[in-house]
């Protein structure tokens, strides 16, 4: 009995990948529009593949037709690479400012941003003798409500654009302290408007409180959030100045004009 192949669906899978980056170059060498045949005749690809793939990268946005039969680079590349470009920019401000702030705190202090219905921890200050167990890994991701961050970029979004995210999302739980019912989340939103800070009163991690400030970038736009987590019975309520004042010096290494006064 002849034994099936486990693997045999993921070579057309990396065919396809390695195809879409041959198409994807052909047309980053050229600043105009490519007609079908030449993108086909300069990757070696049949006009039928060429066609395809073109069509499935013109459907999310990754290549453009700006006329019937030629193609350029899309703006979602544009998207993509501003983000990857605001993301990396944001972490080389803030990591010598963390540094400098977990020296003073001895406990974790943590860079995050949005990415969709969640945040991204993309880079973490701590000792092994701030005494918690460092649970969120960078790249680790956690939904909005439930966290300090997170709720700083619900308090920048308006009211129909959070009750969306609660309508997408269901704003689930995890621990019997989370903000699960939209009016309380709304509520809680209004309080940090006022105070230009978030908390996360042992909503995500039984056991772990956070304080966050927001990162602004040089269009006054909400890009990032540094937060503290500490031990529930350890966060000071004094370490909110210091977290601000670290939150704008990384805002102002972005060009953020109000946070450099």
């Amino acid at each position: 009995m002849r034994k099936s192949n486990p693997d045999a669906h993921v070579t057309p899978t990396i065919q396809v990948i390695e195809r879409m980056f041959a198409l994807i170059d052909v047309l980053a060498s050229r600043e105009d529009a490519m007609s079908l045949k030449e993108i086909s005749e300069q990757t070696g690809l049949h006009p039928s593949t060429t066609h395809r793939i073109l069509n499935d990268l013109a459907s999310g946005r990754f290549v453009d037709r700006p006329e019937a039969g030629s193609y350029r680079l899309g703006m979602r590349l544009l998207e993509l690479g501003n983000l990857v470009k605001g993301r990396l920019n944001v972490r080389d401000a803030a990591l010598e400012p963390m540094r400098e702030l977990h020296k003073l705190i001895q406990q974790p202090v943590n860079l995050s941003v949005r990415q969709g219905d969640e945040i991204v921890y993309i880079e973490r200050t701590y000792s092994e003798r701030s005494g918690m167990q460092v649970v969120r890994a960078i790249g680790g991701r956690a939904p909005l409500h439930l966290t300090s961050v997170g709720k700083l970029f619900l308090a920048a979004d308006d009211l129909a654009r959070v009750r969306a995210y609660a309508t997408r999302t269901g704003l689930p739980g995890h621990t019997r302290n989370s903000i699960t019912q939209l009016p309380l989340l709304e509520r809680e939103l209004v309080k940090t408007r006022q105070l230009g800070m978030a908390v996360d009163n042992e909503e995500l991690e039984t056991g772990v409180r956070c304080m966050a400030a927001g990162i602004y970038d040089d269009q006054g736009k909400l890009v990032a959030g540094l937060s503290i987590s500490a031990p529930a019975d350890r966060l000071e309520d004094n370490w909110h100045p210091k977290l601000k004042l670290t939150a704008n010096q990384i805002s102002a290494a972005l060009g953020n004009h109000e946070a450099a006064r």
